[in-house]
């Protein structure tokens, strides 16, 4: 038990040398949603990558909430003798950071949040993810994860690569209806972390898609400036999931970003 949470045990990769990063994977994927990063930076860098319960090979053995899954990303850190790392998530793998800065900030070198917001849902959000996770207990998730996934990508990357959105539909699809709603009632509940940015003592690094129909960019940028170290970027023309639409820019920013949280590397 570590600050009222539960830290559930988690698979997870460990790859390449260098300062430690962690990469923490969004909703409904697992840890591959980053192969096409982890190849470039494992050059640089030790990457871990988990995948959060309920998705990839970690089971779901308890609901799990997202500061739970943030104990279990210090359980893997401790595991493997580290004791600072860069924490970066993507879409609701930004939430898990948010919450692992909160209840770990002398844990953070830095802070990369891509595609993902350290504001609480609204009203109107958790209806939505309500309303979701009642069609998926009436056996809607295929229906859900098709016109979701879609969502996901610009609009012009989506009508040029139909493979690649059949695959990431695909891979929602294989993740269990409990995972999913665990996930969704974890970010239904999650706390308002835009303190956590505010103070942070480490550089905060904020990736935005121009075309991101799930994050408005707009919104976010309004926040982005209260931290005290800030990288911004914005992808024009990208939508909700630069791990694949735009790798080789969100590589080498992230690569800019972890180097400049790691001054002294040797």
């Amino acid at each position: 038990m570590t600050n009222g949470t539960q830290a559930q045990e988690m698979y997870y990769t460990r790859a390449g040398n260098g300062p430690v990063v962690v990469l923490l994977h969004g909703f409904p994927d697992s840890g591959r949603i980053w192969s096409r990063v982890a190849d470039e930076l494992k050059n640089s860098f030790t990457l871990l990558i988990p995948d959060l319960p309920g998705s990839g090979n970690s089971p779901l053995a308890a609901p799990t909430s997202l500061a739970d899954m943030a104990a279990g990303i210090k359980q893997i850190l401790d595991k493997e003798g580290i004791t600072k790392a860069i924490i970066a998530g993507h879409s609701m793998g930004g939430y898990v950071a948010l919450a692992f800065a909160r209840l770990y900030p002398a844990c953070v070198a830095g802070l990369s949040l891509i595609h993902s917001s350290p504001m609480a849902d609204d009203d109107e959000k958790v209806k939505l993810r309500l309303k979701t996770i009642e069609l998926i207990q009436m056996g809607g998730k295929e229906s859900f994860i098709k016109q979701m996934t879609a969502n996901l990508f610009a609009p012009g990357y989506a009508s040029a690569h139909p493979g690649v959105v059949a695959e990431k539909t695909a891979m929602g699809l294989s993740m269990s209806d409990e995972g999913m709603i665990n996930f969704y009632r974890a970010m239904i509940h999650r706390a308002d972390n835009r303190a956590v940015v505010h103070e942070a003592a480490y550089p905060v690094q904020w990736v935005l898609g121009s075309e991101d129909a799930l994050i408005d960019y707009r919104k976010i940028l309004k926040e982005c400036h209260q931290s005290y170290i800030n990288f911004v970027t914005l992808y024009i023309g990208c939508g909700h999931i630069s791990t694949i639409e735009n790798p080789e820019m969100l590589v080498a920013d992230l690569r800019e970003f972890c180097n400049y949280c790691c001054p002294n590397r040797s």
